[in-house]
């Protein structure tokens, strides 16, 4: 049975809004969107936080004092919140490759990282959904915590907030998800994949993926009904008609450009993460798509 197509923000709105951000996520449910993609962390005092790599990125983060990052990259798992809050997060350094993709991003200085508790708080009363991804990366397990320790304080957060219902996780880590499978049956999961990166299989797949991505992903669900969200240039309409007919929903991050959102659309996809939710939505509208509605927090 046909699906509703789903708009995701990914980041928020990160070519539009300061990236994994509470302005940038409420500016981004000012255009309307079904979901809001974004990033879990976790600080050295166990706090879940929103930011998209386990260290401080040196495009995006501004000391106290207003000064850019230079070399250093410090893990967030080695920072306590209250040392965290004290970064500004609102702009992007200018000239940098980040700032060269993303030209039309309007900043908010004085923006700190959040919590995953102000995210929830600042999309209460929407339909909202949160698509937080376990940002876990096994080949170098230093960088974060365990993935069941950063799932459980995540699911902690979502549940005493009474926001459970509107929370899925992701996650190229595909083993932090048969944790959450097995341990939390009802939280809907979503898998992600990039292009092909055999040396990493293993840290992230328990093995070699099977000659079809999609049977992967069906297997590893076990049943449960499950999204594949590839990378976008990945995907065939091949494929996506594999993944249907294995009971997949597909939805393929992070399209940008309105060519390949039109394409994907008329290819049939059950929906799409990106930069430039209103692009897509201007694509949804051409594909006669109703559109979610915006939403004033």
């Amino acid at each position: 049975m046909q699906t509703p197509f789903e708009l995701h923000g990914h980041r928020g709105a990160r070519a539009l809004f300061p990236e994994n951000t509470v302005p940038g996520f409420i500016a981004t449910m000012a255009l309307g969107v079904h979901g809001l993609e974004l990033d879990i962390a976790t600080t050295s005092d166990g706090v879940p936080v929103i930011f998209h790599d386990p260290d401080l990125h040196p495009d995006l983060v501004r000391r106290p004092d207003g000064s850019w990052l230079d070399g250093e990259r410090p893990l967030i798992r080695s920072i306590p919140l209250a040392e965290l809050r004290r970064y500004d997060v609102g702009r992007i350094r200018p000239g940098s490759p980040t700032a060269l993709n993303f030209p039309d991003q309007t900043p908010r200085d004085g923006t700190p990282i959040p919590t995953f508790a102000e995210v929830i708080a600042a999309t209460a009363g929407s339909q909202v959904t949160i698509q937080a991804e376990l940002k876990i990366l096994p080949q170098r397990p230093d960088a974060t915590v365990p993935a069941s320790v950063m799932a459980d304080a995540a699911i902690a957060v979502a549940t005493q907030a009474g926001a459970l219902p509107r929370l899925d996780l992701r996650s190229f880590d595909w083993l932090a998800l048969r944790y959450v499978r097995l341990t939390y049956p009802a939280i809907p999961l979503t898998y992600l994949t990039r292009r092909p990166r055999p040396t990493l299989a293993p840290f992230y797949w328990d093995g070699d993926m099977a000659a079809s991505v999609p049977a992967s992903v069906a297997a590893e669900a076990h049943g449960r009904a499950a999204v594949w969200a590839p990378e976008y240039m990945t995907l065939t309409e091949e494929l996506l008609s594999d993944a249907h007919a294995r009971g997949l929903r597909v939805m393929p991050w992070t399209v940008n450009d309105p060519a390949d959102m039109a394409r994907l659309i008329g290819w049939g996809v059950d929906g799409m993460c990106t930069d430039r939710p209103d692009l897509a939505r201007s694509a949804m509208q051409a594909a006669g798509i109703a559109l979610p509605l915006p939403f004033i927090a």
